[in-house]
This record gives C-alpha cells, structure tokens and sequence, in this order.
C-alpha cells in the first residue's frame, strides 16, 4: 500500500510502538497524547519473549536488552517465609529464543520516543471523536481543530474515549477487585537476588520484587480491597505496613526503604471481550482495546504484537479497510483470550474463591517450575514472531 498519513492517538507504549512501525514501513504519522507530559503510568513492565522479538524486528532490540533487567529464575515463598518453589527460566527462553527484561517504563518509553522522533508527537492534545467514509477520517481534536488523514490508530489506553464509538456499543472498565502499589526501590541483596523474580503470597494478597535493570528492583504490593477505597499518598506506608504486617523480613525492609512519594497506587480493571476493534479506517490497539491485569504480563506485549501485526497487514492488502478487517482477524481472539485468562489467574491469586486460591498454593508448594513454564510457552505460541 502506498504511504499513509495517519493519527495515533496516545503516545504510551502501544502508541510509539505502532508508530515506530508504521514509520519503518514507510508511512506518515503522528501522534497526539492527552497528558501535558510523558510521565509512564507504572515504574515498570516487563517484556517477555514476545514482546522483546517485536522489539527485536524494530532494531530496537539491543537497546531494550542494555536497558534491561536479567532475569534467570522465578521464586514464590509463602507469608511466613517458607520457600514454596523456586526455578530456572531458562526452558522458556530456549523454547522463545529470546529472554525477558524488566524494564523502566520510563527508559523504555525514552527508547520509543528517540525512534520515533518527538517532533511527531504532540502534547497536551487529546483525539476526542471522529467522522470516516470511504476516502479518509476526520479526527476532532480538544483543541477544537480537526484534521484529516487516511487513518486513525486508538492507542490512548483503557480509559479511551475513542472505544465505544469504534465498538458501536459501551465497553466499560471493570473492577479486578484489587489495588496494586507499584515502584522502584535500589537492589540489594537482603530484599531479593540479582538475577530471580521474588514473589511473597499469602491471605490472598501478593508482594513481588523484579530485577529492572540499573541496579534497581521493581516491586509491587496486591492487595484485595472494595473499590473507591481512600488513595491518601501519606498513608501509604501505614496501610500497607498493616496490610503486610508479620510477612518476612525482606518484605518488611522494602516497607522501610520504600518512598512513598515515588509510588502508584492503582486500582485494577481490564474490560470485557470488545466487540469491534476497528471500523472502515479507525483502529483500536493496545489497552483501548484488550485491557487487562497485569498477572500474565503481557499487557504492554500485546500492544507491540498488535502494532507489529497492523504494520504487515497495512503492508499486504490494498485497502486501508482490508488491512483493519485483517488486523482485526488476526489479533481478535488471541488478545481476549489473554484478557480472560489474565482475569482467572487475579482471580486465583487474590481469593475471589478462597478454596481455589488454598489449592493453588498447595499447588506451588508441589511445583517444580514446569507447570508455570509450560503456562508462559503456551502464552508464546501465539505470538506473530
């Protein structure tokens, strides 16, 4: 297909992701982002094996990979401190021929954002509604101008305002049932191992600590709460101090080390299956259109699948609607069934069944790794690259 002048709206990590591709394939694109500035929501992500070939396609992969945490093994001790399973990545990262890295957000969105160029991105401007025919789509933005190009790519995440209109119905957010505290916090040895994903579970909440490269861990607190509980910056440390009081030494010294100021505290949604994800010439992608927990970590991996997979198919098909019917043929069912899956594992971790939560920690305690690797290849297989 011939060059394309198209409008991303959202400069996150599905945004600059499609944009880089769509670059590289020799389109025209630019981005507008609502937020005045580029501040990543969350202190990490981790990509895995399928995220990070994506990466890999773009060149940037080497990049990602300096930035990176390594991350060799996988741990989860109880409450109490009792070692339940601990064991090598490595079978995945034979099977996926490429490892995982934690990152920073920021760092990776740096990354993004020097391919991309930040000239072609525009802040403080948000895509708030559209008109498409047959020949282009006119996209309204806060500023009350309007522009038109041949497409439209809905990356502005999952609370979009762009995703009712393109499912042709509403598609609200829904409440996992769980608040997540998340930050960066400096290595050390007597919070977790340089090179193992730590994870503490227990009453059905969980405390994880990451290697994210730059000699920083990336850890996060789950616990289950009502939603519209009281999010106070200053009772941070309080609140979660009494949530995770008695857990194990390295879960309290983080409690300690950790500054408040420098946390997210997020409630978790993701939606339900969206029945459209594009129309003649607007596209949904990433959190707009698949949003879901982060308990699989393939929320930001999905996104670069999906702007992968719309790049080639706006290279094969003659249309820009062939190319979307195509994307949406592709990439349908695999991200939905992510969501759903991502959906039951919060579910289990968090006690929405406090019997199935009890037998899935008799079941860590019985583990040796495969049944989980097994769960991460079968999350790969999927994947376009």
């Amino acid at each position: 297909m011939e060059s394309l002048n198209i409008v991303i709206a959202g400069a996150g990590m599905g945004g600059l992701t499609t944009a880089v591709a769509l670059q590289q394939a020799g389109h025209q694109v630019h981005l507008y982002e609502r937020a005045a500035e580029l501040a990543p929501v969350g202190a990490a992500i981790s990509i895995w094996p399928n995220g990070v070939r994506v990466l890999d396609a773009l060149g940037l992969g080497d990049s990602i990979e300096q930035a990176g945490g390594h991350m060799q093994s996988m741990s989860y001790s109880d409450h109490q401190d009792h070692l339940l399973t601990r064991f090598d990545l490595q079978p995945l990262y034979t099977y996926a021929r490429r490892r995982a890295f934690p990152i920073a957000r920021a760092r990776l969105q740096n990354i993004l954002l020097e391919a991309v160029g930040v000239q072609n991105v525009t802040l403080g401007v948000a895509c708030v509604d559209y008109e498409e025919n047959e020949t282009h789509v006119q996209v309204r933005l806060s500023t009350g101008e309007t522009v038109t190009v041949d497409l439209l790519i809905a990356a502005n995440g999952t609370h979009s305002l762009l995703r009712d209109t393109i499912a042709g119905e509403p598609v609200p957010r829904r409440y996992c049932g769980y608040v997540n505290w998340n930050g960066r916090i400096k290595a050390a040895p007597d919070l977790a191992p340089a090179d193992e994903w730590v994870q503490y579970v227990g009453e059905h909440k969980r405390v994880s600590l990451m290697p994210m490269g730059n000699d920083e861990l990336y850890f996060f607190f789950d616990v289950p709460l009502p939603a519209g509980t009281p999010n106070v910056r200053e009772h941070y440390r309080a609140e979660l101090e009494q949530h995770f009081a008695h857990w194990p030494e390295p879960v309290q010294r983080l409690l300690q080390r950790l500054d408040p100021a420098a946390v997210a505290r997020v409630e978790i949604h993701d939606t339900a299956r969206v029945p459209h994800l594009v129309s003649t010439r607007v596209a949904l992608l990433g959190d707009a259109a698949h949003a879901m927990t982060p308990n699989i970590g393939q929320g930001g991996c999905q996104a670069m699948e999906d702007a992968w997979v719309l790049a080639r198919c706006i290279e094969r098909e003659r249309t820009p609607a062939a190319a979307l019917a195509a994307y949406e043929s592709a990439r349908a069912d695999r991200v939905a069934s992510l969501v759903t899956k991502a959906r039951k594992r919060a579910a289990i971790i968090h006690g929405e069944v406090p019997d199935e939560t009890r037998e899935w920690y008799a079941q860590l305690a019985e583990s040796d790794g495969s049944d989980i690797l097994a769960g991460l290849i079968k999350t790969d297989e999927g994947s376009p690259l």
